[in-house]
């Protein structure tokens, strides 16, 4: 089924972090094992698939809740931490397509942003690794907003800070918390999964991409039909 053209040229192009841009979901995955394997547990797909796309305390406090575990969701969310930077070393990279789509977007004299539900250090610590801090107008976090995703507020705090209706926004969106809310906030959502979010819904997006390298993405910013 033929995706329709954006009801309004895209100006803006706004991405998700994780699993998105970087491959830190195969981190995340080496991190939610560990947790678990600590507590004599498995970390299975149904449970990170629920964790994907929240805000930390809240996927973490899934965690909990899915395990019943006797742990207060600030000292999960230290031990996770710390666990990842252990974990992150030599593991980091940029997922397929993304420098050549942010060249696109550069070209075509577009603006693009960041939209995340991790915190701000975090996020900043990210892009620094994989000298992506400076390819963005702005960054938005859980440190930015009061509910996260799958609530559309992020993506209406983007559009506002760019100064733009939501539907001059493409978002892309790897996971089923993030794309509902790129879809609810109406902006034109593309969910680009990675292997981790493959079987999660995408209900409301305009199409579901490959990889950021998908020519039907070049095809929106184009203002064309895919």
């Amino acid at each position: 089924m033929q995706a329709p053209a954006p009801d309004s040229p895209i100006r803006a192009v706004v991405f998700d972090l994780d699993g998105l841009m970087i491959n830190t979901e195969d981190v995340y995955q080496l991190v939610g094992t560990e947790l678990m394997r600590r507590r004599g547990l498995t970390f299975d797909d149904d449970l990170r698939g629920a964790m994907m796309g929240q805000p930390t305390l809240a996927a973490l406090s899934v965690m909990i809740d899915w395990h019943k575990l006797k742990d207060k969701v600030e000292d999960l969310a230290v031990e996770s931490d710390r666990t990842f930077w252990e974990m992150v070393e030599g593991n980091l990279t940029t997922m397929p397509g993304l420098h050549e789509l942010l060249a696109l977007i550069d070209e075509l004299g577009l603006r693009k942003a960041i939209a995340t539900s991790g915190a701000r250090k975090y996020a900043e610590e990210l892009l620094s690794r994989v000298d992506l801090h400076e390819h963005f107008e702005f960054l938005l976090t859980s440190n930015d907003i009061t509910h996260g995703k799958p609530n559309p507020e992020i993506y209406l705090k983007a559009a506002e800070k760019l100064g733009m209706q939501p539907c001059e926004i493409l978002v892309l969106e790897d996971s089923q918390n993030g794309c509902r809310a790129g879809v609810d906030s109406g902006a034109y959502a593309v969910a680009v999964p990675s292997p981790h979010s493959a079987g999660h819904d995408f209900t409301g997006a305009k199409f579901v991409a490959d990889t950021l390298a998908d020519t039907r993405i070049r095809r929106v910013l184009a203002g064309e039909a895919v």
